[in-house]
């Protein structure tokens, strides 16, 4: 299975990776071989695999960790990010993820939904066969209902003309923040110390902030051959982030033809958005939020108690959230 070209220059840790996604694929038995396909697809199709792998380095503070425990909580943290994706597209209705046709646009959405909820038992079941105290990690019902809460919440603000920055930023709290909270906590709490564990949440919740917001403004910026998706797929859905309501900060009534148009937008009219959000700086102060959440996280990394996985977190955190795509 193939691994991101970036774990080349930590070949420790991407083989722990490695060892992640063979477990994965260990534990997927649905029987209907095309859908088994499309999640081995989608395993394979590219992602970095950052969630697991910031469990992974945080179990690293610990001496003697336990790498087969590490990377089960690692191996069902990447399923229920991989669920989380699955359920995005059906809401999305996206036809495309990491450059691929999604399993809603091959099938249908009955499927797809089928196939997220698959994806939870898995993880689920990951957690039970290898780990003893996984209530202990989070990974129980207030921390999925903290992120599935966020992807409501998206649903309740679709083609909302009242969306606001501070929803905005509770929504992708939810989203995308808890999942790399969770990823960095669940592998800290490995060490013992419960001190660490609530620093690493607090570390992997700005990792996810910036994360989602640079990823929402790439949505604006690079093409779909890039992106993997289709691009503005967000603002056609009605689903408006950090760089539109920047711009709509400053003239709002600029904006007023356009959003909350439920009806077919034209690639004209997506073009005229398009350069009101240059025009009005949404890209740039979006840019600018980005990099507080990812310079908090840094300087959250550098108080850590020494040790050698920590200039591993600097310079991997560095590199996820200092991204063209």
């Amino acid at each position: 299975m193939k691994i991101h070209p970036m774990w080349k220059k930590y070949p420790s840790l991407q083989a722990e990776l490695k060892a992640c996604n063979a477990l994965i694929e260990k534990n997927i038995t649905i029987k209907n071989k095309d859908v088994n396909q499309k999640i081995t697809e989608l395993l394979s199709s590219g992602g970095k695999m950052l969630r697991p792998a910031y469990t992974i380095m945080f179990s690293q503070y610990k001496k003697d960790a336990d790498s087969k425990k590490a990377q089960a909580i690692a191996a069902a943290i990447e399923v229920l990010h991989l669920a989380t994706l699955v359920h995005d597209d059906v809401i999305d209705e996206s036809p495309l993820r990491r450059g691929q046709e999604t399993i809603n646009s091959r099938y249908d959405n009955r499927v797809a939904v089928y196939t997220g909820d698959y994806l939870f038992t898995v993880c689920f079941r990951l957690l039970s066969d290898y780990v003893e105290d996984a209530g202990a990690l989070q990974l129980d019902n207030n921390g999925m209902e903290k992120i599935l809460i966020g992807e409501l919440n998206q649903m309740d603000m679709t083609f909302n003309p009242k969306m606001t920055m501070r929803n905005y930023i509770h929504q992708i709290q939810g989203k995308t923040a808890q999942l790399f909270a969770l990823s960095c906590y669940a592998g800290a709490y490995e060490e013992g110390s419960e001190k660490l564990a609530k620093a690493a949440y607090q570390i992997g919740n700005n990792i996810g902030l910036a994360f989602q917001i640079i990823d929402d403004i790439l949505d604006y910026t690079q093409k779909t051959d890039v992106m993997g998706k289709p691009i503005m797929n967000d603002f056609k859905k009605g689903i408006y982030t950090a760089p539109l309501l920047f711009a709509m900060q400053e003239n709002r009534r600029a904006f007023e033809p356009y959003i909350a148009k439920k009806e077919q937008i034209s690639e004209e009219e997506l073009e005229e958005v398009y350069h009101l959000i240059q025009q009005y700086r949404g890209e740039e102060k979006a840019k600018e939020l980005a990099d507080k959440y990812t310079q908090k996280a840094l300087k959250q990394i550098e108080r850590l108690p020494d040790n050698p996985v920590k200039e591993q977190l600097l310079i991997i955190t560095e590199q996820a959230l200092m991204r063209n795509n």
